[in-house]
């Protein structure tokens, strides 16, 4: 662990251009990685935090395939849509940039180069796996098998997501290509690789002993159960139509592993920002006294902990990442998230449909961060937080200190006089809350430093509830002055301790309290005073506004709705019966019919007694549906009835046909009836 760096080197992963944000990937990286930055800021240290869209690799060519367009168009249009959707809710990067700008092909290129020039690739010729239809090789993820591990049927070529193994396409059994439907055969094609296996003791004793105390369990163990499963050289060329060129002589056709020129991006990324602000970037990637600190979830873990330090060692100019504080997964409402699935809640649109409340999604998700384990998100949850605690808690407090002051003083904060016991006790609980905040945010514990940031604003509330100026007014308006100000100073820290992780907040209270970029994160814990008396504050305005029910079942209602169209889109019909002739279909009497009266059968909780108009007769049917509709609800329904099956007795009555039914998208019961204006009797042919 780095002590006293000069500078900071903060990277996000790089999100894929083939969708938008959604709220697993701002738990598992954005948002910590934006406290992190935004609290070395107010600490007045250097600090770069870089990021970019990843705008290669099959994720891409595959959604252009399935939406019809260019790789090109693809990325244009969710680019357009991250970087606005990161802007909105106050992601501070220092720059984002693209991995399809030039800056970025040039230095992949260049680094590339630099590793072939001192040899340190193998060049192997290998056979992968090939689509003589589509007259392509295939990259991993388009070829799908049955995992050799767990056995599931839909594995793509790199990485099961039932069991979580790491794959080779040529590992699946059964592997088909996603491109065509066909069985791919094998064909040998020439590539470059890694060879991990040469870095097995640099890794071991940089990680697994240099790091053992001070990364993560869940980072550590994923790395050292990698290492000791022994590293295999791993290639860092594809046969594909998108990316970017191997700049070497006997690549045409080939381009650069997206695993490979990705992380690359944070470095062109810092190219482009000094660049552009006068810097010179080499101190940021190469100079001892840098501390570089990765954020990303627990899927990129080897590809950050092994693979491009292994590129960086190889490299041999660049610094190594200090720590690499990977989360867990972040569930939605007992789900895994999917993108494919739509089952998500995706950031733009929580920006429309919660216009003003990006630290209100922020709160939730650092107060239930996945730092140590998957965790699950609840539109309940996200409610309840913010009713009980960002508004009764953080806000009740605001709003009291600012109603109060501008009722007894015009909004001028008052002088006080003689601090009893109580309140330097309150003052000097204060001034300790800055070290135990950092603590935390230095080890990477942005839940627990959230949690002691609420407890500023418990201190602010439980000192009114205690001291009840309102109260005290009537008979020691001189005391309330020391009370106010007391209360002032706590409101004043939470405008500055806030900004990490309620940024949107810290800057509507520091306007209300007109110290707008006055303080910083220190100041809390050595001034004696934050906003001195005399101070004239503005007017009160609500910081949280109170969700409703109704808004968050319109969001329950909306993933019910995503959940009912993947059950229909999933749902494979019935095998088509054996072949009958028309004789046996025309044997059928199907009639359209009436449901005249329903009720319970007694003692079966299945069945309902019907009688049914036939058009040509009244007769009784006993159906099995009682748990699927009321008998009331389904008086008067229009239905198919087959009139000529043999009468059967179901609990001692006698049922004369049956009624027609079939299940919708969510496997409920339905009735098949006619459409049209048909009278009963009516056959159906």
């Amino acid at each position: 662990m780095i002590q006293n760096p000069k500078r900071y080197t903060i990277t996000a992963a790089l999100p894929y251009t083939n969708g938008p944000i959604h709220i697993g990937h701002l738990a598992g990286v954005y948002v910590p990685a934006d406290i992190y930055s935004r609290y070395l800021r107010l600490q007045g240290k250097d600090v770069a935090f870089i990021c970019g869209s990843d705008e290669h690799g099959v994720a891409i060519s595959m959604k252009a395939k399935k939406e019809g367009v260019t790789p090109q168009q693809v990325i244009d249009k969710y680019d357009g849509v991250i970087r606005k959707s990161f802007a909105d809710f106050g992601i501070s990067f220092d720059n984002y940039s693209r991995t399809s700008a030039k800056i970025h092909h040039d230095t992949a290129s260049e680094f590339f180069r630099t590793l072939y020039d001192k040899g340190d690739f193998i060049e192997e010729i290998t056979e992968q796996l090939y689509d003589a239809k589509a007259n392509q090789f295939l990259a991993d993820r388009f070829v799908v098998g049955t995992c050799p591990k767990c056995g599931n049927e839909e594995a793509y070529g790199d990485q099961c997501e039932k069991c979580g193994s790491t794959l080779n396409a040529t590992d699946l059994i059964n592997p088909k290509s996603t491109i065509t439907g066909e069985t791919p055969i094998l064909k040998s094609t020439k590539h470059w690789f890694l060879p991990l296996d040469r870095y097995t003791e640099f890794l071991t004793e940089w990680i697994l002993v240099g790091h053992k105390n001070d990364w993560k369990p869940n980072v550590y163990g994923q790395v050292k159960s990698w290492v000791d499963g022994g590293l295999e050289p791993r290639a860092v060329t594809r046969d594909l139509d998108w990316g970017i060129d191997v700049p070497v002589e006997g690549a045409e056709g080939k381009k650069l592993y997206v695993w490979f020129d990705a992380p690359i991006g944070y470095i062109s990324s810092t190219k482009e920002w000094a660049a552009r602000e006068g810097k010179d970037w080499e101190p940021y990637w190469k100079d001892e006294d840098t501390k570089l600190v990765h954020f990303i979830g627990k899927d990129n873990i080897v590809f950050h902990c092994i693979i491009f330090p292994a590129m960086l060692k190889a490299e041999g100019s660049y610094i190594l990442p200090d720590n690499v504080p990977a989360n867990e997964f972040l569930n939605l409402e007992g789900n895994k998230l999917s993108t494919s699935k739509n089952w998500a809640v995706w950031l733009h649109e929580y920006l429309e449909e919660f216009p003003e409340k990006q630290d209100v999604l922020r709160y939730a998700l650092t107060s239930n961060a996945p730092e140590t384990k998957d965790n699950d998100f609840t539109w309940k949850d996200f409610q309840a937080r913010n009713n009980n605690e960002l508004v009764a808690i953080f806000g009740n407090f605001i709003n009291r200190v600012v109603v109060l002051t501008n009722k007894y003083y015009d909004g001028f904060i008052p002088k006080p006089n003689d601090f009893n016991e109580v309140d330097e006790a309150a003052l000097a609980e204060l001034k300790a809350y800055p070290a135990v905040i950092s603590s935390s945010v230095e080890r990477y514990r942005f839940r627990e430093a959230l949690g002691e940031l609420m407890n500023v604003a418990r201190l602010g509330n439980k000192y009114l509830a205690d001291e009840e100026p309102w109260k005290v007014m009537k008979d020691n308006p001189e005391r309330v002055k020391t009370q106010m100000y007391v209360a002032l100073q706590i409101a004043a820290a939470l405008s500055i301790l806030a900004e990490p992780f309620l940024p949107f907040t810290a800057a509507k209270l520091s306007k209300i309290l007109k110290n707008e970029g006055k303080l910083k994160w220190n100041d809390v814990a050595e001034n004696s005073e934050l906003i001195p008396e005399g101070h004239q504050i503005g007017e009160a305005e609500l910081l949280f506004a109170k969700i409703e029910d109704e808004e968050i079942q319109k969001q329950i209602d909306k993933l019910e709705a995503t959940k009912t169209a993947n059950l229909a889109e999933s749902k494979q019909p019935e095998p088509q019966k054996e072949l009958i002739q028309f004789e046996d279909f025309a044997k059928m009497d199907i009639r359209v019919g009436t449901i005249l009266e329903a009720e319970k059968m007694p003692k079966a909780n299945k069945l309902l007694v019907l009688k049914v108009d036939t058009g040509i007769d009244v007769r009784t049917i006993v159906s099995g549906i009682a748990e699927s509709f009321s008998p009331e609800e389904i008086i008067g329904k229009r239905v198919s009835v087959l009139a000529n099956l043999a009468p059967r007795a179901l609990r001692g009555v006698e049922s004369q046909g049956m009624i027609l039914m079939t299940t919708n998208a969510e496997g409920k019961l339905v009735f098949i009836n006619p459409d049209a204006d048909a009278p009963n009797g009516e056959t159906v042919n």
